[in-house]
């Protein structure tokens, strides 16, 4: 290979391992009902390994990176890596130690539970 050669590969593979991947916000539904927040968060080609989810001082950071591998010669490329990423505020009274996430078919879902103390209640009435 001719030195010339030799620097535009050198070239074209640093020119691809600095390639940005975009980022997206993933589109979401919060549902709610008396125990807990569901959320439900569009990911499609994102493997469970490659997301991350944080909740800290009331907010909850959701983000996820899915690599395309292509197989054989490109021709045309429309589907390729995106960091799918997204920030909501939560209420403090969510109950962090028992969050809990699945992954299904590119839809994660979030289990966020209310503390006891936040749950509705029925208060009795007394006869005095």
């Amino acid at each position: 290979m001719s030195e010339r050669q030799d620097l535009t590969v050198r070239e074209e593979a640093l020119s691809e391992r600095n390639r940005q991947i975009p980022t997206v916000a993933p589109m979401v539904d919060i549902l709610e009902n008396e125990n807990e927040i569901l959320l439900f968060a569009d990911m499609p080609g994102v493997d469970r390994k490659d997301i991350s989810i944080n909740i800290d001082n009331g907010r909850l950071a959701l983000s996820g990176i899915r690599e395309v591998k292509p197989v054989g010669a490109v021709t045309w490329e429309e589907f390729a890596d995106v960091e799918f990423r997204r920030t909501f505020s939560v209420p403090q009274t969510i109950d962090v130690a028992g969050v809990n996430a699945e992954l299904k078919e590119g839809v994660l879902l979030l289990h966020l539970p209310k503390s006891e103390s936040a749950k509705p209640r029925q208060i009795e009435i007394k006869v005095g």
